[in-house]
């Protein structure tokens, strides 16, 4: 899964819509954000298969630390008490909390059996990489709705609004559509190295953020007062 988890990113803005789209994407994808580097460092595992399709070119022999359900669950509870120590927003701490485990469950549902439950734990996955046409289908739909729900949840403020929004979704079809016609990479080292330029898109995200609006205001939750004794 790829353009699906940005879908889900964007959408989500509408139920924390205080919430940055940088730190929707930085939640919905960290497992994916940081598996290159777990790679680099010897303690993941992966091998380029050659004459595969192209949604088979990646045997994941092992990321127990950045794909396990168990690490997503814990990570995004990590991930939401951090965001509600520094911003004191409960439903988007909720959120984010959530959306860090979401990255394994659109896994399973395209990945062969390589997803492991917990660290060493039994393999899952429904498999449906191996039928190409169906893997896009449910990819460019995520992404499509995710979009959709963002844009009738924002709106553009200036020029930039519009241009870097238009343009990562541009992007991130390019790159997909790369990977899907493309040679493939030659090499592991090769293959870390283009996963890390995800990182651009975080701040790439609240740079989005920074030029949108909110298309209804979000009214504050009213205070309870209780009456003096």
């Amino acid at each position: 899964m790829f353009l699906g988890h940005y879908g889900v990113a964007l959408g989500a803005k509408r139920f924390a819509p205080r919430t940055s789209l940088g730190t929707l994407i930085l939640a919905a994808q960290l497992a994916d954000l940081f598996w290159p580097i777990l790679l680099l460092l010897g303690i993941e595992h992966v091998r380029i298969l050659h004459g595969q399709l192209p949604t088979l070119r990646l045997d994941f022999i092992s990321y127990p630390i950045s794909h396990s359900l168990l690490t997503g669950v814990l990570g995004g509870l990590l991930f939401g008490l951090l965001y509600y120590r520094l911003r004191k927003d409960m439903r988007g701490a909720i959120l984010v909390a959530a959306l860090v485990p979401s990255h394994w469950i659109l896994d399973f549902v395209v990945h062969i059996p390589d997803l492991p439950l917990w660290p060493g734990g039994p393999l899952a996955g429904m498999g449906l990489w191996r039928c190409p046409s169906w893997t896009v289908a449910v990819e460019v739909f995520l992404l499509s709705a995710g979009l959709v729900v963002y844009l009738l949840t924002t709106r553009a403020k200036d020029f930039l609004g519009s241009f870097l929004l238009w343009s990562m979704i541009g992007l991130l079809l390019a790159a997909y559509v790369s990977a899907l016609l493309g040679p493939g990479p030659t090499n592991n080292q090769a293959l870390a190295y283009s996963a890390l330029c995800l990182w651009v898109l975080v701040p790439w995200a609240y740079w989005i953020d920074r030029h949108r609006t909110l298309c209804h205001p979000v009214t504050e939750t009213a205070t309870l007062k209780f009456p003096e004794k």
